[in-house]
């Protein structure tokens, strides 16, 4: 068990470099979902107290950004790169953090009622604080203290998966 959660943490924090070391060119401020579609790029912006409730960022960088008190409810960020990332006091209520890369992100006093963080990588993140009721965390990457910390207060199911907050932690 123990060399499964270094094998673990070991994958998180290659992926982690690999991504932070790839080259950021500036000007570089969108990416391309598919035809015609562009993804905004958000990487080391100061975003804090903007309004994105409701929109279409899933596959977006927000990578090493400042985005604290901002609101990013019911916002799609499926497959995103959080990284070195200040999100304290957002707004994350029903947010789809769906197979994102939160590594080292600040989650501290965030509203993450209702979210689907399922497949999320956040090792070295911190959740102190944070409002969980309803979110779903199956499958995803946390410090072993996060997650006991958050089984406390894990309560409700998710609206979207029917899966239990208690269950997507593997509280005991």
């Amino acid at each position: 068990m123990k060399s499964f959660k270094f094998l673990r943490y070991f994958l998180c924090i290659t992926f982690s470099f690999l991504v932070l070391s790839s080259p950021v060119f500036a000007g570089a401020n969108v990416a391309v979902k598919g035809e015609g579609d562009e993804v905004p790029s958000y990487v080391r912006s100061n975003i804090t107290g903007f309004n994105f409730h409701g929109e279409d960022l899933h596959l977006s960088s927000i990578a090493g950004a400042v985005a604290r008190d901002a609101d990013f409810s019911d916002v799609d960020l499926h497959g995103t790169t959080l990284t070195l990332s200040d999100l304290k006091g957002s707004n994350l209520n029903g947010i789809d953090l769906t197979d994102t890369l939160s590594d080292r992100v600040n989650f501290q006093k965030t509203d993450l009622r209702n979210a689907v963080l399922v497949n999320m990588i956040a090792s070295g993140s911190s959740f102190a604080g944070a409002q969980i009721e309803g979110a779903d965390f199956s499958y995803a990457i946390l410090d072993s203290e996060d997650q006991r910390n958050l089984c406390v207060i894990a309560d409700g199911i998710n609206p979207t998966t029917g899966v239990s907050t208690r269950e997507s932690l593997e509280c005991s």
